[in-house]
Order: structure tokens, then C-alpha cells, then sequence
């Protein structure tokens, strides 16, 4: 795909929705963080439905300390994986109270440091609790960059790299929510929404759909 290609994708997309965001609800670093950790392999709509109450009765690291254990996986029971989730979540607490003042760390190496917590998770807290222009590649993400043609690569670091060579500035910041949305909602795994796509004419997928 040309750059040109790129540039028009990239403009339709912001006009469409100029100030996208994650679909996770939080109200601080530390909820978007935990809410990140809870994700994996779960929906956002499944993991908004735990953390409200979670975070009403607990939204700082000493908060969820205080908590347990059990009561914690009380919270977040119908998340999947919650043990190992719920086991993350109180190590990554007391890692933020011992070392980091009970603050999220805006630093890559220090949140990948945490229990749970690797590249993806790290790039989302980074950029959408922090504004950094950095692009966290799911499966979502993944597909549309390689199906589209728009940045191709045989695993998710191989997108990232290629994403951040070829998106602009301008878009860097907006450019991951952008393209889950797509995935999410457009083009979707099994049939993708070809003809309600809105850069069907700038996408070089061959099989396109109704």
C-alpha cells in the first residue's frame, strides 16, 4: 500500500471519529491499568461490568490490598482467568505501593515489570492514560493492518514496528483506537462489513463482501 493510500485512510478514519477512545471505563491510570489486566482473552463490555463495582468499593492499589485476595476474585469472578488475573492484580498493587508511591509508572520498562502486565498492556496505559504515540497491536489491530494491506507483518511486533514507521505523527496518538474500532465493528473476523466500510475503496483485501 502506497503512502498516499495510508494518508486517506488515516484522515477518513479521524473524521469519522476524532477523538476515539478505549471502550474500557476508568477514571485514573490505575483503573485503565487494571481494567487492561482484566482484558485479556475477555471482552470490554464483560470486564466494565466487574470493574464498576470493583472500583467503587476499590480504585487505588492499597484500596484493592486491603480488599484480599478473596473478595477480589469476588469482584471480577466473571471475568475469564480470574484467578491468575486476580493474583496479578495484588502482586501489580504491591509493586505500585513498594515502589512506585502507588502511582502508575509512566515508564515502558517499569509497567512491563509488573505481574501481567507486557507490551500490550503497556503500550494502552502509555498511550491512552498517558498520550504517548505509542500503537499496542491485538488481534483486532493485527488483522485490519494486514488484511487492508495497510501495515503488514507476520506476528503483532512485526505490525507494531511497521505501524509506527509508516503512520504520520499527526496519527500516532489516535491511530490504535482507530483501527480496534474498525476491527471490532467493520472488518470483523468471519465476513468482514465490506460494503458499510468507509475506506472499502482504499483497502487492497481481494475478497471483499457485500
Amino acid at each position: 500500500m502506497n503512502k498516499a493510500k495510508r494518508l486517506e485512510i488515516l484522515t477518513r478514519l479521524r473524521d469519522d471519529n476524532p477523538h476515539p477512545t478505549t471502550e474500557l471505563n476508568f477514571n485514573s491510570p490505575f483503573e485503565l491499568l487494571i481494567a487492561v489486566l482484566l482484558s485479556a482473552q475477555a471482552t470490554d463490555v464483560g470486564v466494565n461490568k466487574a470493574t464498576g463495582p470493583l472500583f467503587a468499593a476499590a480504585n487505588t492499589p492499597q484500596a484493592i490490598l486491603d480488599l484480599g485476595l478473596d473478595k477480589l476474585k469476588d469482584y471480577i469472578k466473571t471475568i475469564g482467568l480470574f484467578n491468575t488475573k486476580a493474583e496479578n492484580t495484588m502482586k501489580t498493587c504491591q509493586m505500585l505501593v513498594d515502589l512506585h508511591g502507588g502511582e502508575v509508572p509512566e515508564s515502558r520498562e517499569a509497567l512491563e515489570a509488573l505481574p501481567g502486565v507486557g507490551r500490550k498492556t503497556a503500550n494502552v496505559v502509555l498511550n491512552t492514560a498517558f498520550g504517548w504515540p505509542t500503537i499496542a497491536v491485538d488481534t483486532h489491530i493485527d488483522r485490519v493492518s494486514n488484511r487492508t494491506k495497510f501495515a503488514m507483518g507476520k506476528n503483532v511486533v512485526e505490525v507494531e514496528q511497521k505501524l509506527l514507521k509508516v503512520v504520520p505523527a499527526e496519527f500516532k496518538v489516535d491511530v490504535h483506537h482507530w483501527l480496534i474500532l474498525h476491527g471490532r465493528y467493520t472488518c470483523v473476523a468471519r465476513k468482514p462489513k465490506c460494503g458499510a466500510c468507509i475506506i472499502e475503496d482504499l483497502c487492497e483485501f481481494k475478497d471483499k463482501t457485500e
